[in-house]
Parts: structure tokens; C-alpha cells; sequence
């Protein structure tokens, strides 16, 4: 796999190659560049991996939800993505104080992460379809971010789950 921050400013595509299983994939054009694996088609545990490394997001509570990010295999969180239902996004927040808001629109085909001083960071646009699928866009300032591989798959990772909760809403009514 090459590194995801030598992607800057390229279409790069989140794909589900196969709909039964819940596993996604980052690619520019052919180019492998992360995945995300879902544990089971109803839980909210899944494994992100890129060049830079592996990651575990768990989605935990029931209304006032968060998702706590962890390097694989470690039982501390490197950062916690808090949800506010009523805005249709939500905050990431570092260890070190540092946040980035997270917003989507009213039908679910675009999310974003924005800095501190609002400019956006990383985009995903055209979201949806049987097997779902977006266009993602690094946009200059996220390049210079530390975090930004698992940042990108964590932005995946909320987009997967506001679809899955979408569905489950879509099927009650």
C-alpha cells in the first residue's frame, strides 16, 4: 500500500467491492491505499489499516453515541469522535486539545472534516449506492496532519454508519 498523504488533491474513491460483505476499500484508480473491515454486519467494531498502521473504531452508547479510536491492540483511546445527533455531525477530539468538527448534510451524500478555524480538510462527496461508495478529496491543509491516515478511515467509517443507521431508520417506518 502506498501512503495515503501522497495522495493530495487526486480523486481517490471509498468502494465496497462486494455488497455481502463489510469490508470498504481506499483506491486511487488501482492504487490500494487503506481498508476498512468490519468484525460482523451488525456491530460496530471495525479495523482500519493503511501504510502507516492499523486502527480499531467502536461505536459505544446508545444516544449520546462516541467512537473511540485506538491503535490496534491497545486499550487507550488516540482520539474520540463525539456525536451530536441535532447537527448531523459531531467533534474529534486529540489527546492534546486539538478538534476537528465533522459535518453532513440532511440526505447523507456529503461529510466533512473541518480544522479548527473551519477550513475544510478532507471530503466526501456522492455517497451511496447498494454497495456504497463516495469520491474522497484531501484537500492541502490535511496533508500536513499526523493523524491523517486514520483520520481518512475513521471519516469512512462515520459515513458507514450514518448508512447503516439511515437503513435501520428506513426499514422502521
Amino acid at each position: 500500500m502506498k501512503r495515503i498523504s501522497e495522495f493530495s488533491g487526486g480523486s481517490l474513491q471509498w468502494k465496497q467491492p462486494h455488497v455481502t460483505e463489510s469490508v470498504f476499500e481506499l483506491k486511487s484508480d488501482e492504487e490500494l491505499l487503506a481498508t476498512l473491515k468490519f468484525s460482523n454486519t451488525f456491530g460496530s467494531l471495525a479495523t482500519g489499516e493503511s501504510a502507516d498502521g492499523r486502527w480499531t473504531f467502536k461505536r459505544v452508547g446508545f444516544i449520546n453515541t462516541h467512537v473511540s479510536v485506538r491503535s490496534e491492540g491497545s486499550e487507550e483511546d488516540i482520539a474520540v469522535y463525539r456525536n451530536n445527533t441535532w447537527s448531523q455531525g459531531g467533534t474529534l477530539e486529540m489527546p492534546d486539545g486539538r478538534r476537528f468538527k465533522a459535518n453532513s448534510n440532511f440526505w447523507h451524500s456529503q461529510f466533512e472534516f473541518t480544522g479548527e478555524s473551519d477550513e475544510p480538510l478532507i471530503r466526501y462527496t456522492n455517497i451511496g449506492g447498494f454497495k456504497l461508495h463516495a469520491q474522497m478529496e484531501l484537500l492541502r491543509p490535511a496533508i500536513e496532519l499526523k493523524e491523517l491516515s486514520w483520520i481518512v478511515i475513521l471519516g469512512w467509517y462515520l459515513t458507514v454508519m450514518m448508512n447503516l443507521d439511515a437503513g435501520v431508520v428506513a426499514a422502521i417506518a
